[in-house]
């Protein structure tokens, strides 16, 4: 006969599996952050529907269903030095990478001691995987004399090369995504730099044998010749992504185990390697057509997501590493009446908005209101500490230093998070926002971008009725200028921009504007 202590004792078991589950699905969601690649803020279509002539139906289904951002930012307006910040929550002139990339076959930027998003969700129990491009660096297995070889590109390969390639490939390579808080790792690393194989966790997927064929490198292909497997395709990486993301999920949500993905696409970026079915579709010119293709992957992958069950128990993010590259065309798109940049000024690596304000939109389905749009001011170092409240997990003062949380924006309320944010230019120029309010201590883009007052080596601007940076108004506002400037010096001093006790930089930080020595 069953006792009251029994049925006390069964009910207690019940309401904690409740409970579980509620905070499962609440607090605790599946996290896939989908990371496009010189995705401009004008190339998807919701965020200008007038002067967009791409289609994005996934993309903009993702928005609908979720929250628009129109003032999100990366943390740089080229590419390595904002997948740093959002993995760590940390500004990326913190640390060696005062400007530019990281370079071919560079030792890894992000210390093996630093919090990321996914040790973060790994202490949690969650199952973490990186399924696209790296480009942090890794520790190859190669001598000095071995990585000289690496870097010669005289077709065809001599033997010695050759000897050299088999013996660094046939070896784990250290330093990379599983050491850096991820179970699993597939992807090509730098899909227009060598090697040009995938990468499976810690080794290359086949051994380099070959050159990549001379017609494969530039024209916007691969921009870096270097060992290749024989028979490569340029093509087949995204949809080899798509398919190892898919299969990633179903197994996730077989196992029963939450799970964080970083899907960092290697489009719409170079190459321009078109599949069949998406040449010409755009009727604009390659790249237009490869943005199609990129949405019709994160359609693919949301379709996974959404048939293995999972799909209203996951924060989705989508976003960009910075604003649409110049070089793909953009001129000719401008002229057939499509802005890769929207109503920005300059495109990627630029200090001016179009480097580096990017699409960026979350859904979450239950939390975030479906349809809404945010003009608050946000970036991806967020990501960090936004994970960390969802989780009620507490970070260390030596982690995400510049990461502030979003969740009380995707629950609906429209206050700021943050008051200011510092996103950088190729060449390291800060771009410092305050509120409406932008300082470049520069007098150009800080990188590819043309124009600027080369007399005045400062720029002010009032983004609330200039959000097209025309209007300098450093010398009209002189004590603004000067509270901007100590807003950024001490951003750098601090070592972080959240509360918290003081931090170190890894390195004294370059200041701006750069002066050149007095003549004698």
């Amino acid at each position: 006969m069953m006792t009251g202590n029994f049925y006390r004792y069964a009910s207690f078991v019940v309401a904690l599996a409740l409970t579980c589950t509620l905070t499962f699905g609440q607090k605790k969601p599946n996290i896939l952050i989908i990371y496009a690649d010189d995705l401009g803020y004008g190339d998807v279509r919701c965020y200008q529907p007038e002067r967009s002539k791409i289609p994005t139906p996934h993309i903009d289904k993702l928005a609908s269903q979720g929250m628009r951002f129109t003032d999100g930012h990366s943390s740089s307006g080229v590419c390595s030095p904002s997948r740093y910040t959002l993995l760590t929550g940390r500004y990326h002139w913190r640390s060696r990478l005062q400007q530019g990339i990281v370079g071919q076959w560079e030792k890894p930027l992000i210390s093996s001691e630093r919090m990321t998003v996914a040790s973060l969700a790994k202490q949690q129990g969650y199952r973490t995987a990186c399924i696209g491009k790296w480009h942090l660096g890794w520790d190859w297995p190669a001598t000095d004399e071995q990585i000289a070889l690496l870097k010669q590109t005289r077709d065809p390969a001599s033997e010695k090369q050759i000897t050299a390639w088999k013996e660094i490939f046939s070896q784990a390579i250290q330093g990379g995504p599983t050491t850096r808080g991820f179970d699993f790792y597939f992807g090509t690393d730098i899909p227009n730099w060598p090697p040009f194989c995938f990468i499976e966790n810690d080794r290359t997927v086949g051994i380099p044998s070959e050159f990549l064929p001379a017609h494969l490198v530039g024209n916007n292909q691969a921009s870096k010749q270097g060992p290749a497997l024989k028979d490569w395709k340029l093509e087949a990486i995204l949809p080899t992504l798509v398919k190892r993301s898919s299969e990633f999920i179903r197994e996730s949500v077989v196992k029963n185990q939450p799970f964080l993905l970083f899907l960092p696409l290697t489009t719409p970026h170079t190459p321009l390697a078109v599949n069949p079915q998406w040449q010409g579709k755009s009727g604009l010119n390659p790249y237009a057509d490869l943005v199609m293709e990129t949405d019709a992957a994160v359609g693919s992958v949301l379709d996974a997501l959404e048939q293995s069950g999972a799909a209203n128990d996951t924060l989705v993010l989508f976003t960009s590493d910075n604003g649409c590259a110049p070089y793909v065309g953009a001129a000719e798109l401008e002229e057939k009446g499509h802005f890769p940049s929207g109503p920005l000024r300059g495109y990627k690596a630029d200090a001016w908005e179009g480097g580096h304000r990017v699409p960026f939109i979350a859904r979450w389905p239950g939390v975030v209101k479906a349809g809404s749009a945010c003009e608050q001011l946000v970036c991806q170092a967020d990501f960090l500490r936004t994970f960390a409240e969802i989780f009620s997990e507490k970070i260390p003062e030596n982690a995400g230093e510049d990461s502030f949380s979003l969740l009380p924006i995707l629950k609906g309320d429209n206050q700021p998070i943050r008051t200011h944010s510092v996103s950088a230019s190729a060449n390291g120029v800060p771009a410092l926002r305050s509120g409406s309010w932008k300082y470049i201590p520069a007098a150009g883009s800080g990188g590819w971008g043309k124009g600027g007052d080369q007399t005045l080596p400062i720029q002010l601007y009032n983004l609330a009725d200039d959000l097209g940076e025309t209007k300098n108004l450093a010398a009209a506002h002189p004590e603004k200028l000067a509270e901007m400037k100590d807003l950024l010096e001490k951003i750098i001093t601090d070592g972080r921009s959240t509360p918290g006790a003081l931090q170190k930089n890894d390195l004294k930080v370059n200041r701006f504007p750069a002066h050149k020595p007095t003549k004698k």
